[in-house]
């Protein structure tokens, strides 16, 4: 998962807020519902309560792209404005099986990949470190973008994929139309990563330092789905989410590469496992922690904890900005509020 390491904000994202159920007011759902037929994604009929509709998308391309072959989903036009939606950890491409259809209904095309070490994303070579910091995972999404013709695309993301789609738009400006972050402005700062945080916050990154160790390493290994549904428990307290939802993002936790990549992720954060040198330059423009020039739209859910506001992080925005908070709405915003999601996409790119 995410979190704002580094900034000056109360990083007790466990702290979860007692607000009201959401109530948002934005896509008509019911629209864009006729639009699943003909946009990949399959339906899943009698969920129960707090599920969606949908569980997963039906067809999955591949493609090689820089040091991957990526699997991902292509929906609608070609010709459409391109939307990137990029998901997080312990998560998969179907966080986005219903923002999807939503977005295509308005005329976009919406490309949904698998990040490193998640689903049929394969590394194209057996020498290729199984390296998970931020520059490597924001540089994949570029040499997609570049295989796939796209010069520019709205980008997207919540937790892994919001970080990478922040980096995105801090060193690569000029490929990114417009941002809709989860959480904000979470680059990692190793410097200022170093320092330590109140126990009470500390207590809600236990499984980092679980996973810096060999034991937690070969647990995580074992028990990968146990430890990514008390994940989502924790990470989304209020979300009733079925067995088919859960199984099918689970199953893209078995990619051969994915406890390499989540291991060397969090421990990269930590300083406790280098990087690799072909990003260097480009981390060190991240460890300066550059603005945000484009339209962004950022969202804060209960999740977020008293940052949910987005003010510690609002400065970093210094093009045209809007901050959005969901009360009631756990981490996976995608799957726990769509409409809202799609919402801001359609919004900021609008404006």
């Amino acid at each position: 998962m995410t979190g704002n390491w580094g900034q000056d904000i109360d990083h007790d994202r466990r702290r979860l807020l007692c607000s009201a159920a959401l109530g948002i007011a934005g896509a008509q759902l019911g629209t864009a519902m006729l639009a699943h037929a003909a946009s990949g994604v399959r339906p899943t009929a009698g969920q129960g309560a707090g599920s969606r509709r949908n569980t997963a998308f039906d067809v999955v391309s591949q493609i090689d792209a820089g040091v991957l072959n990526v699997g991902y989903v292509d929906l609608g036009p070609r010709d459409g404005n391109t939307v990137l939606l990029l998901h997080g950890w312990p998560y998969s491409i179907h966080s986005y099986v219903e923002v999807a259809p939503l977005l295509v209904s308005a005329g976009y095309r919406v490309i949904v990949p698998y990040l490193r070490g998640y689903g049929t994303t394969r590394f194209r070579s057996s020498d290729t470190p199984r390296n998970g910091q931020q520059a490597a995972l924001a540089t994949d999404a570029i040499d997609l973008m570049d295989v796939l013709k796209v010069d520019k695309a709205i980008v997207a993301g919540f937790d892994w994929g919001a970080r990478t789609a922040v980096a995105m738009c801090a060193l690569w400006p000029e490929r990114c139309k417009a941002l809709v972050s989860v959480s904000g402005y979470i680059v990692v700062n190793l410097e200022r990563n170093k320092q330590p945080l109140p126990p009470a916050a500390e207590l809600g990154w236990w499984y980092q330092y679980y996973f810096s160790t060999d034991r937690g390493r070969l647990g995580y290994e074992r028990h990968r789905h146990e430890f990514a549904r008390l994940i989502w428990k924790l990470a989304s307290p209020r979300w009733v989410f079925d067995e088919a939802i859960f199984h099918q993002s689970a199953m893209a936790l078995d990619n051969p590469d994915h406890v390499d990549i989540v291991i060397h992720n969090y421990r990269w954060r930590l300083g406790l496992a280098p990087g690799e040198q072909r990003y260097a330059m480009l981390e060190q423009r991240l460890q300066e922690a550059p603005p945000i020039t484009v339209p962004a739209i950022t969202i804060g859910s209960d999740f977020d904890g008293a940052a949910a506001d987005g003010k510690p992080y609002a400065a970093k925005f210094t093009g045209q900005y809007s901050h959005r908070v969901l009360d009631g709405i756990g981490h996976d915003v995608p799957t726990e509020a769509p409409e809202a999601f799609a919402k801001a996409i359609l919004d900021v790119h609008r404006s």
